[in-house]
């Protein structure tokens, strides 16, 4: 009898000490850290960044986020450090410290996003939230006090080491010279905004050997006099399609414009609308799949990780060759050479034509999110729902990014051969990012 009732007490032991506690079913819920890629999401939009930057604050976040659940399980996660450029080991946590883990993720995940280039004080509101709802839910003051020190310690390597990326000095670099050779890009209406970001190239990638290690090939020679060169034929199916856009290409259109700051003129008067930036875009993406597969935690924090390094490479390598070929946007083109009166459906960006933004980080982040959630993941994209736009449903990561590019076409702002190698280029961009990353070990 005796024996039983020991029997049954080490069970009751065993079971109350792998419970988790009360505030432990709070921090370590994965809709708590999507709920704080969402803030971030916003913060950017209404700090109005452009998307290359944009691309900047989701990595360098979320990599410190990533660094705290890696010293949480060494043997589930692998840091980061070494495998990325010059990231050197992130402090361990003192020998016998209770830390809450997914609380610090969070915390290193704001002071990092915070830091990197909003205005001081952006998501102090919002950290002070966060410590408030794990001091409501019962978490034990020295566990606060460890976790708050421990965010700290990882959110200021991070930092540290991302001062060394070449940011600072593209600040103060040249700006973009427009010249009138013919085939160039120059700006366009209604804004005639200067290049954004024509440095962007020299920032250091993370994984890739260099900014020009995936290279396209050469856009088709400009010209406009020859009828049957491949450069004409581009023009007049952009025009053609331009012209002749179903309500479902204007849906598409719409959906993945992503312009994070587009200036609308009626009459006489002028005023500005905010989007997400197609990186923010695919943030979204990120927490839409973690939720529908029910992902932990841990593994949450993993894929936006993974996704954002893609991305912020996928900017460096497009950007520099954007820069290298200058080539001159169809809108330029057409309404210089066939019909001065034509419209694009969506606004021009400020920057050159070749190749598509959209498409490479759009295919790079599909890249990634295929190896984290599976080929063939079904899901319905809501990210636009907020500003006003039905969802739309995708078979695969894959597809989304196909359309993501062609929906550039659409509006009337790219070439469909910058759309089609932009893909081809980001899916490199993402095979190497999975082929040189190990993040999740692998349990024999």
């Amino acid at each position: 009898m005796n024996r039983i009732l020991f029997w049954v007490s080490g069970v009751i032991l065993l079971f109350c000490s792998c419970k988790k506690a009360d505030y432990q079913s709070i921090t370590d819920n994965p809709e708590l850290y999507r709920v704080t890629e969402k803030k971030l999401n916003d913060i950017i939009l209404e700090n109005n960044f452009p998307p290359v930057i944009a691309s900047r604050n989701y990595a360098y976040a979320n990599i410190a986020a990533y660094e705290v659940i890696s010293a949480q399980d060494p043997k589930k996660f692998r840091s980061l450090a070494g495998q990325i450029k010059h990231l050197t080991a992130v402090p361990k946590p003192a020998p016998g410290v209770e830390i809450d883990y997914p609380f610090a993720s969070l915390l290193a995940f704001c002071y990092v996003g915070n830091a990197v280039t909003f205005p001081e004080g952006s998501m102090d509101e919002y950290v002070g939230s966060l410590k408030q709802k794990a001091k409501d839910a019962g978490m034990p003051s020295a566990v606060f006090e460890h976790s708050v020190n421990y965010s700290n310690v990882v959110a200021k390597h991070i930092m540290k080491w991302s001062k060394t990326d070449h940011y600072l000095q593209t600040r103060s670099a040249s700006k973009y010279t427009v010249t009138k050779k013919e085939g160039r890009w120059t700006p366009t209406p209604p804004m005639y905004s200067q290049a954004l970001e024509p440095h962007w190239g020299e920032i250091r990638p993370l994984i890739l050997d260099s900014a020009s290690q995936v290279a396209p090939p050469p856009p088709p020679l400009f010209d406009v006099k020859d009828i049957s060169s491949q450069f004409y034929k581009d023009v007049l199916e952009v025009k053609s399609i331009g012209t002749n856009l179903t309500e479902e290409q204007k849906h598409i259109a719409d959906f993945w414009d992503d312009n994070a700051f587009k200036l609308n003129v009626v009459g006489h008067a002028t005023f500005g609308t905010k989007k997400f930036s197609p990186g923010g875009h695919w943030m979204n993406i990120v927490g839409i799949a973690s939720a529908t597969c029910k992902a932990d935690f841990s593994s949450t924090v993993c894929a936006y990780t993974e996704t954002s390094i893609a991305m912020f490479d996928a900017f460096i390598n497009c950007w520099y060759f954007k820069y290298k070929y200058n080539l001159v946007r169809p809108e330029t083109v057409i309404t210089k050479y066939l019909d001065p009166d034509w419209k694009t459906y969506i606004q021009t960006p400020s920057f050159p034509e070749y190749v598509s933004g959209h498409a490479v980080i759009s295919a790079a982040a599909a890249e990634v999110l295929t190896r984290q959630f599976g080929d063939n993941f079904a899901y319905r994209d809501t990210s636009e729902s907020e500003f006003g736009l039905a969802p739309r449903s995708f078979r695969s990561f894959r597809d989304a990014a196909k359309e993501a590019g062609i929906s550039r076409v659409y509006g009337g702002i790219h070439f469909k051969n910058s759309c089609v190698v932009g893909t081809q280029e980001g899916q490199q961009v993402g095979l190497l990012v999975l082929n040189k990353l190990q993040m999740k070990i692998k349990r024999n």
